[in-house]
């Protein structure tokens, strides 16, 4: 089983894991070792899918206004946790690839391997999602069957998906491709170039 194969079988473990408790405060079922990447993949899954589920409930038009900030901040937080992730694994590659001897006529990919598991992370969720929808009992036929053409559609992207990372780690491991890590460098998040953070310590 190749690199992003795996990564996704590991996705849909953590979010079919993720449902037995579907409680975005239950602790993680991860049963992989510490420091393996298994367990870095389970992680930053599991991370994913608390997200989805809090952005679902901070929808709620009847939410109290405080809760609503606490959520925001929770997400807030949530997504950095996945940015850090997410660079985690990119190092983890650079590691990997980093006695390949780069071809002279190599090109860079218009994203690393990490981000493009990150996008297969949310489709499995997307998938789980979107199947569910599709079988709902309580929604009209209407409903079923336009969530059913959407779930082709998924499944269509993952098969997509998981040829194209395999491709480019293939094509990183023979020199044809090298990569870059950029930090996402959120400014938000920083107290020295966020103006509203910087300005309140004044």
């Amino acid at each position: 089983m190749k690199f992003a194969e795996k990564s996704y079988s590991i996705f849909e473990q953590s979010v079919a894991d993720y449902h037995i408790d579907d409680d975005v405060d239950a602790p993680s079922r991860r049963e992989y070792p510490d420091g393996s990447i298994e367990a870095v993949l389970y992680d930053k899954n599991r991370i994913d899918a608390v997200q989805w589920h809090l952005e679902d409930i901070i929808r709620d038009p009847e939410i109290d206004p405080v809760a609503a900030l606490a959520l925001k901040r929770r997400i807030d937080k949530s997504n950095q946790d996945r940015t850090d992730m997410v660079e985690e694994l990119d190092s983890y590659f650079r590691t990997i690839y980093a006695d390949v001897k780069i071809s002279p006529d190599a090109t860079i990919n218009t994203e690393s391997p990490a981000w493009a598991l990150d996008r297969l992370s949310i489709l499995a969720l997307k998938i789980y999602h979107m199947q569910a929808e599709a079988l709902r009992s309580d929604a009209d036929e209407q409903h079923r069957n336009r969530c059913a053409a959407k779930l082709q559609v998924l499944l269509e992207q993952r098969k997509d998906l998981i040829e194209a990372i395999d491709c480019l780690l293939d094509d990183i491991a023979a020199g044809k491709k090298y990569m870059k890590v950029y930090r996402q460098m959120k400014m938000y998040n920083d107290e020295d170039t966020n103006p509203v953070l910087y300005a309140s310590k004044k």
